[in-house]
């Protein structure tokens, strides 16, 4: 099997963003905030330019306390932006994304770096950075889905032991969707690219499976934290969701 993969040049890498200035059009046309989408576009762009350079770096550096920042950085991020949507709470909930995504995405990263792969050493950049960046990722989709949920029920006067059940089963969708569908309709990013790379298809499953079952597990549990970190006590009746909107 040929183990090189195919280099692809930047003049035909811009084809790629045809699809996207397509729903960037699109939005304008319907008129809505085509903006973001560009904004969107443009900041993945550059991040994962100047990642690429940083990640070269770090590989060549093996430095733990390095590894250790990256780390520190990914969780930070990711509880930040999984709350971009509640703009009025997003301060005062963001210790309790991060601590729902910390608490979730470290246990399932060290299980999985230490209890599957047996890292040698555990702080093996090659193998660690992504599968955090795969985790937390995940994780912070989850909290991000539960927390707009939680407040969307609460706003209808649901019970919060009735609304934490609705904002978890839709906090897990999206990757319940892909359990479903996974080998049957898409053959996901991690598994595309050890076939493009040319490692056998039976042991890109087995790495597929190990991503399926930690992403799942990082989702699922930071979202239950998460709900459970916001739920009201006794002294405050109202949701931790609407403690800092103002008074109208």
């Amino acid at each position: 099997m040929n183990n090189s993969i195919q280099l692809i040049p930047f003049l035909k890498l811009a084809i790629s963003f045809i699809p996207a200035i397509v729903v960037v059009v699109i939005y304008y046309k319907w008129s809505l905030d085509y903006r973001d989408g560009i904004y969107a576009i443009s900041r993945m762009l550059g991040q994962l330019l100047l990642v690429g350079y940083f990640l070269a770096y770090i590989f060549e550096s093996d430095n733990a306390f390095i590894v250790l920042m990256v780390l520190a950085v990914m969780v930070i991020a990711s509880s930040w932006i999984s709350l971009r949507l509640m703009k009025l709470e997003r301060k005062h909930l963001f210790f309790k994304a991060f601590s729902a995504i910390f608490f979730a995405g470290g246990l399932t990263l060290a299980l999985i770096s230490q209890g599957v792969l047996d890292l040698n050493p555990w702080y093996s950049p090659r193998y660690l950075i992504p599968l955090a960046g795969m985790i937390f990722s995940q994780a912070m989709n989850s909290v991000s889905l539960a927390s707009e949920r939680m407040r969307a029920e609460m706003d209808r006067g649901v019970d919060y032991s009735e609304a934490r059940g609705i904002a978890l089963r839709a906090s897990l969708i999206p990757i319940t969707n892909s359990l479903f569908a996974v080998g049957l309709v898409s053959l996901p990013g991690m598994m595309t690219g050890q076939i493009l790379s040319g490692i056998s298809p039976l042991i890109a499953v087995r790495y597929q499976i190990m991503v399926m079952c930690m992403v799942f597990g990082a989702s699922g549990m930071a979202s239950t934290f998460f709900i459970t970190l916001i739920k009201p006590d006794k002294n405050n009746p109202k949701m931790a969701l609407k403690e800092t909107r103002p008074l109208t």
